[in-house]
């Protein structure tokens, strides 16, 4: 039986919302694909979702990097847990009445991590801390799934406090972050250049790749996919 590498799959995360993760997300799609290599996306949890605008969703938005169709099918079947009110996930679901069944979400995303091809990007909600439920964050969630983060961030004025405790906080629970990836929203009060070279000087122990969306080699820390035997 032949099953990926867990090194294929990635879990993309943030320093808080509005950051660009789908959009680093599909520029990551768009640029393996390019490459002729296999690469998918699943966004398992929306808040903010409004089906009237789905082509324009974050899942929607996955879909097309992705080359398929959006439909209201193809939309469930990547993001299963959608809620209306744009807050965190758990504060969405209770105005729903509903509750965000963890279990359930991590094995969602274990049968996405089994039947995808190539590589996978699992994107997060919000940022590394956002809660999910009484008890667990967005931290936990990737704890439990194995899988190392991609980290998306702006450069904006107090983005490299806000990188650096999140940094800390993955490695506080035994998370691999396999990228910084920097994303220029705008003019930024320094180049990018600058904010990627205050954070290496500060990452400390915490050693990734910093990388620019869209500067050459962006993506150099993408390993080859690699089948293994079990």
């Amino acid at each position: 039986m032949t099953s990926f590498n867990m090194m294929n799959h990635y879990f993309v995360t943030s320093t808080g919302t509005d950051m660009g993760k789908t959009y680093v997300t599909a520029a990551m799609i768009r640029a393996l694909r390019a490459q002729g290599r296999m690469a998918h996306a699943i966004k398992p949890l929306a808040s903010g979702y409004d089906a009237a605008q789905a082509a324009t969703s974050d899942a929607g938005m996955l879909l097309a990097a992705m080359g398929r169709a959006v439909s209201d099918e193809a939309i469930a079947a990547i993001c299963p847990w959608r809620f209306a009110a744009p807050i965190s996930p758990d504060m969405a679901a209770a105005r729903e009445g509903k509750a965000i069944d963890m279990a359930a979400v991590i094995g969602f995303c274990q049968a996405a991590m089994a039947a995808a091809p190539g590589h996978l990007f699992i994107e997060g909600v919000g940022g590394a801390m956002v809660p999910l439920d009484a008890a667990r964050t967005v931290r936990d969630w990737i704890a439990a799934l194995g899988v190392s983060a991609v980290v998306i961030v702006g450069n904006y004025l107090g983005t490299i406090s806000h990188t650096l405790c999140t940094l800390e906080a993955l490695a506080a629970a035994q998370i691999a972050v396999a990228a910084v990836v920097v994303n220029e929203q705008g003019e930024g009060p320094v180049p990018v250049a600058e904010t990627i070279a205050a954070l290496r000087q500060h990452q400390g122990g915490l050693a990734c790749p910093i990388v620019a969306v869209d500067a050459p080699g962006w993506l150099e820390w993408i390993g080859e996919q690699r089948p293994e035997r079990d």
